[in-house]
């Protein structure tokens, strides 16, 4: 008889050498509430959850969920010789009812878990099948058919590596597209000193991945790149990839119902490639944003992008002007503070901080052996981490009318307790410096802007000797270095300008005419908007992932949010290959109803606040289109399928 595969996530063999004194060091490492629901999983039995032993708050990087020290101990003792009899009883894991599982979740959350959230977190901790988004239409359609439907994908990042990952399980034809030497997106082109990602690694990595093997709780560029190297190798997506190749557009034909995609390569040989649907993975932090500023070119050092950092600069000893203190700054600036001979950190706005004392937290081999063996305990760590961010769902962001705190720093009275809550955190760790404690607390409500993750390294940062945070604002660029408005002349020998990314104006630099001619850029204008941020009018067949409205500035999981889309648009594509028909586009009326219940909703939300200025989520005018407003669990029930009667088929 054949058995089904075991589900990855239910964990490996344990080695020969795991005897009693190696488990019982392992679990010296383990998160005990993840470990609570896998013993769980191995027994059946939920009375490991019922008992006295049990989480008592749920918070990002609060691992053992507050619990006493005597409490984890006792729970590490009694479960030592169960896992030996799963181990000798031949790794059996049990199968659980929906009920139980969804009672595992309240467990790990400390509260109650509502029922659509419930119905995404089941199909993402994929306690049934290790994919459940996995493609399962692929003999539906006849081989002529699926011949015959090539797709480009834009961008070989994190959203076109699922994308590819899907178009292979159904059997299509597809190349992706990708300007940059290799795989990883973001990943791949930003690699200056301590980039690292700022959401837990556990969730950001691809639900169908087990998270086994990250090293760091909130892991560094070079181990991101190699995942997605990683992956894209595993799923034997290379020999579809053409990279240092750039999109310079794409055009569509009404007769040939294909677009025209137009490439240019490395040699700046430029072509065209036909395709039967476009699925852009571009990105929104691809395109260096540059400050205007006068005699820039004038410098006589190096001067750079912090996307563009040269791999063979030495900064040892000399003066450098960091122009930027936003998520990129926070990074760079503790990471060669101690190398420099002095860092000027020209900082136009303060930001909010979160302290996050995992920050730079290695994952214990405990940890990781648990997260490799022991069944489901990855996925029940991934909903630890994952779960604050959503659960506390968007509420919280939403500005109420009737509060008023006197000058404007706050937006409701959650806004007001984490203003206080913040502002202390930050005073404590600068006390005695009352000239840096003045330029670092912000004016502006907590959560407004990108909130930035710090252990302290920042803030210690900036009390160095050797380190000078300058907020006059810069006037221009002289050969010797950067002069203010107060006429100072700060003399450096490096500039980088860590100053963001083209985030509002998405796909640029790359030109795409749809029907009857028609400009994606002008159609978007200064108000980019695709219904579900992935399908506009006027253009059939072209699907954006993490297009306009579906950043993230609540907690949650981009990359999860990314699957979410690639669902969508296979579904898309599986609606037009199924009905024999030539093109799918979102109807006219729907999208402007959904523009319009997007324009209204996000104007509610603390990122609109008039308070906030310079911020890379507002276009020029103080409007934004870049972020999303909607719970979670609310966008991933849009985008489980197409709703065919939004759509015209032609």
């Amino acid at each position: 008889m054949q058995t089904s595969p075991r589900n990855p996530h239910a964990g490996h063999e344990f080695d020969d050498a795991d005897n009693h004194a190696t488990i019982a060091r392992m679990l010296e490492d383990v998160s005990v509430p993840a470990l609570l629901c896998s013993l769980v999983h191995m027994t059946g039995d939920p009375s490991w959850i019922r008992g006295e032993h049990r989480p008592r708050r749920c918070a990002t990087t609060e691992f053992q969920g507050g619990m006493a020290s005597e409490s984890r101990a006792e729970v590490l003792r009694v479960s030592l010789p169960v896992i030996a009899a799963y181990r000798d009883g031949g790794y059996v894991v049990r199968d659980l009812a929906p009920e139980l599982l969804h009672e595992m979740m309240e467990f790990i959350a400390c509260g109650p878990v509502n029922e659509p959230r419930t119905a995404m977190f089941m199909d993402d901790l994929s306690f049934g099948v290790a994919d459940s988004g996995a493609i399962t239409w692929r003999d539906e359609i006849p081989v002529g058919v699926r011949d015959d439907a090539h797709t480009v994908v834009i961008g070989c990042g994190e959203s076109g590596i699922v994308a590819g990952i899907r178009l292979a399980q159904a059997g299509l034809p597809f190349t992706i597209i990708e300007r940059s030497s290799g795989p990883g997106g973001t990943w791949q082109a930003n690699r200056y000193p301590g980039a690292r990602v700022d959401v837990g690694s556990h969730h950001y990595c691809y639900s169908f991945e087990p998270a086994d093997h990250w090293t760091e709780y909130f892991c560094r560029q070079p181990e991101l790149e190699a995942y997605f190297t990683r992956v894209l190798d595993s799923y034997d997506l290379r020999n579809r990839c053409r990279f240092n190749t750039e999109v310079l557009g794409a055009t569509w034909n009404d007769t040939s119902a294909r677009w025209d995609v137009q490439l240019r390569d490395a040699d700046g040989v430029e072509s065209t490639i036909q395709a039967r649907f476009v699925i852009t993975g571009a990105g929104s932090l691809t395109v260096p944003k540059l400050p205007d500023i006068e005699g820039m070119e004038s410098f006589g050092g190096p001067s750079f992008h912090s996307a563009r950092w040269p791999n063979d600069l030495d900064i040892t000893g000399q003066r450098v002007a960091l122009v930027g203190a936003g998520a990129t700054g926070f990074q760079i600036a503790p990471t060669i503070a101690d190398d420099v001979a002095h860092l000027d950190i020209f900082q136009r706005t303060p930001q909010w901080i979160i302290p996050n004392r995992a920050y730079h937290q290695q994952v214990p081999d405990g940890d990781r052996w648990a997260m490799r063996h022991l069944p489901f305990y990855g996925r029940w760590f991934r909903f630890m981490m994952m779960w604050p961010g959503i659960g506390n769902g968007v509420e919280n962001y939403r500005r109420d009318p009737d509060y008023d705190d006197g000058d404007g720093r706050a937006i409701n009275a959650s806004s007001a307790m984490s203003r206080d809550a913040l502002s202390s955190w930050i005073m404590s760790h600068l006390d005695g410096r009352p000239d840096l404690i003045e330029k670092s607390v912000p004016s502006y409500p907590p959560m407004g802007k990108r909130v930035l993750q710090d252990n302290g390294s920042w803030l210690g940062c900036l009390k160095k000797p050797n380190v000078e945070l300058i907020t006059t604002a810069i006037t221009r660029i002289e050969p010797e270095g950067v002069v203010t408005s107060d006429g100072v002349l700060h003399h450096v020998d490096v500039i980088c300008y860590a100053t963001g990314f083209l985030h509002t104006e998405f796909l640029a630099p790359m030109d795409i005419i749809g029907r009857d001619g028609v400009s994606l850029r002008e159609q978007w204008g200064e108000e980019p908007s695709a219904y579900l941020g992935m399908v506009a009018p006027n253009f059939p067949n072209l699907f954006f992932m993490y297009g306009p409205g579906t950043n993230l500035a609540q907690g949650a999981s981009l990359i999860l949010q990314s699957e979410f889309q690639a669902n969508f648009a296979m579904d898309a594509i599986h609606q037009v290959l199924a009905r024999d028909a030539r093109a799918i586009e979102v109807r006219g009326d729907v999208h402007a109803e959904y523009k319009a219940r997007y324009a209204a909703e996000i104007d509610q939300f603390v990122w609109a606040h008039p308070s906030i200025q310079h911020s890379h989520y507002k276009n020029k005018h103080g409007k934004v289109w870049t972020l999303s407003p909607w719970p979670f669990e609310t966008y991933w029930a849009w985008t489980r399928s197409v709703n065919v009667d939004e759509f015209d088929f032609r």
